[in-house]
């Protein structure tokens, strides 16, 4: 080691796991195998089995027993995995080791069981043998394989007689205690290797987000849809209302920002003749952390031409009844939206109930907005508490509508609904109405979807004009620089490309990890993410 690297070795403060007796007896073993010619950290194991499909495999078998097994006349069977239970009985120990299936039990054998590499170097009573080291170098979270011959025991559990051991990984910290060092949702969320080791319902929930993930996939592209890639750092954001992150990009001195949709460069294929594209991935806002908001979120968008507000409607509700059939067989989804509460059955089946804006505050909240003034509105809104009163000054007859429609409406749309027509101030990116009538009320076509009182979908007849898109853009760029944080800025790129032509569009933006909520009975949206954010320890 040359000064440099030493000097900055001995700056860097030691964690403090590393004054644990745990962690230093481990690293102690450590140079103690490594004495005895065992590789600590080989570069690859094949293990041919896995825990499940011997168990699938043999459970309800005849396979022979210990004897049969220690002669090598049953079946051969190598497997790999974590170390989470040893127990010694004299000649014999038993143990159980979890692979990403399951767990399966292991004996090993005082005179059979070897040890890939371990070469004792004494004699005698006190030599290290095979067995020994087994019993005093490994330790319960050690990653090993085996190989040994398969075999039942009295009481009919079906286990593997080891013939050889190999280490694959010797660990210098030991496993969390499921039930005093777990119990903390805090630690596994901001410690989830843990919790996946210790809790194999977590793990097997993560292989369901997947699977459902897939199926989302599978389902898109079954309907011709190609998916696409575009870029997360953006030199302009838009696509909906939050406020970014920022970064800076060296190469070019130039404030960047993470984006906050996928909308702007999706629409921008459209253009360019891509007529069925969507894109499932990352998404940043910097905003508010709670049971329903991470600051990075999976987002699928979706785009087709020729289509409108109404096909993505039935588009939607076939994908999540497909989804609700796959996991469950049923169109009915139990779900739990507290601990506290009831178990709850969201029923998937479409076609689902579709109300405006407007009759859905009449029907949940029995208010009429057509018969109240923008000041009566403001004051209901002002008496209800759930709405920020210098906020709720400044805001248009539309917007006081949608905020109406939260505090009315939005907690009755336990099933499935798609709230449609949705005042033009809410966005700028959606075409006006088709109806004279409704389009002189200044509505869109745009609908979002609830299920269990969440916005789950939002999705519009796309806005194609773009003299309408430029006037519409600019007072959204003019709400910014008046001090609107979640405003966007003018981007006159896009609207250079929707002059080039865009045909009629439906589009849907659909929250994944929302879904997955739901779909898992998952109260928190820090249950369905692998990493979920959490505040830095001090």
């Amino acid at each position: 080691m040359n000064n440099l690297t030493a000097t900055t070795t001995n700056s860097i403060k030691k964690p403090e796991y590393q004054q644990h007796e745990e962690f230093q007896n481990r690293s102690r073993k450590l140079a103690e195998i490594r004495q005895h010619n065992v590789e600590p950290y080989p570069h690859k194991y094949t293990p041919t089995n896995t825990a499940e499909n011997l168990h699938k495999e043999y459970d309800n078998a005849e396979i022979g027993h210990s004897e049969e097994a220690g002669a090598g006349t049953t079946k051969s069977v190598c497997v790999a995995g974590r170390l989470v239970l040893f127990r010694s009985m004299g000649k014999n120990a038993f143990a159980h080791i979890q692979d990403q299936t399951g767990r399966i039990q292991i004996m090993f054998n005082r005179d059979l069981t070897t040890v890939e590499g371990f070469k004792s170097e004494s004699t005698g009573e006190d030599a290290l043998t095979a067995y020994k080291f087994i019993e005093k170098k490994i330790d319960i979270g050690d990653i090993i394989g085996i190989e040994g011959n398969i075999f039942k025991t009295n009481k009919g559990e079906v286990t593997i007689f080891a013939k050889k051991l190999t280490l694959l990984s010797k660990t210098l910290l030991p496993l969390a205690d499921k039930h005093a060092g777990l119990a903390d949702k805090e630690l596994r969320y901001r410690k989830r290797w843990l919790d996946l080791i210790s809790n194999p319902e977590v793990a097997q929930q993560f292989r369901v987000r997947s699977q459902i993930i897939q199926s989302i996939r599978n389902y898109f592209s079954s309907h011709d849809y190609l998916e696409v890639e575009t870029p997360i750092l953006q030199s302009i954001y838009g696509g909906a209302e939050a406020r970014p992150f920022k970064t800076l990009l060296n190469a070019l001195d130039q404030e960047m920002f993470m984006r906050i949709s996928l909308e702007i460069p999706l629409k921008k294929l459209i253009v360019g003749g891509m007529h069925r594209i969507y894109e499932l991935g990352r998404v940043f806002r910097n905003e508010g952390i709670d049971r329903t908001h991470n600051p990075e979120f999976t987002m699928l968008e979706a785009y087709a031409a020729y289509w409108d507000y109404n096909d993505m409607m039935v588009f939607v509700e076939k994908l999540f009844e497909k989804l609700a059939i796959e996991l469950y067989g049923t169109t009915k989804v139990p779900f739990q939206p507290t601990e506290e509460s009831e178990v709850l059955y969201i029923d998937m089946k479409a076609p689902w109930t579709r109300l405006s804006m407007k009759e859905s505050i009449k029907k949940y909240g029995n208010v009429d907005v057509e018969t109240l003034s923008d000041a009566q509105i403001r004051k209901m809104l002002e008496d209800s508490g759930h709405c920020d009163v210098k906020k709720i000054k400044g805001l248009s007859r539309g917007l006081l509508i949608g905020a109406l429609f939260e505090v009315l409406a939005e907690p009755h749309l336990i099933q499935p609904h798609h709230i449609i027509d949705h005042p033009i101030e809410t966005t700028p990116l959606c075409k006006p109405h088709r109806d004279p009538k409704l389009r002189a009320e200044g509505l869109v076509e745009r609908f979002e979807s609830f299920i269990a009182c969440r916005e789950i979908c939002n999705a519009y007849t796309e806005l194609n004009d773009p003299e309408m898109q430029r006037q519409l853009l600019e007072q959204q760029a003019a709400r910014k620089d008046a001090g609107d944080e979640e405003a966007s800025p003018l981007d006159e790129e896009f609207i250079e490309a929707i002059c080039q032509g865009m045909p009629p569009t439906g589009g849907i933006g659909i929250g994944i990890d929302r879904l997955l909520m739901i779909l898992m009975n998952q109260h928190t949206i820090r249950d369905v993410l692998y990493f979920p954010w959490m505040k830095p320890q001090a």
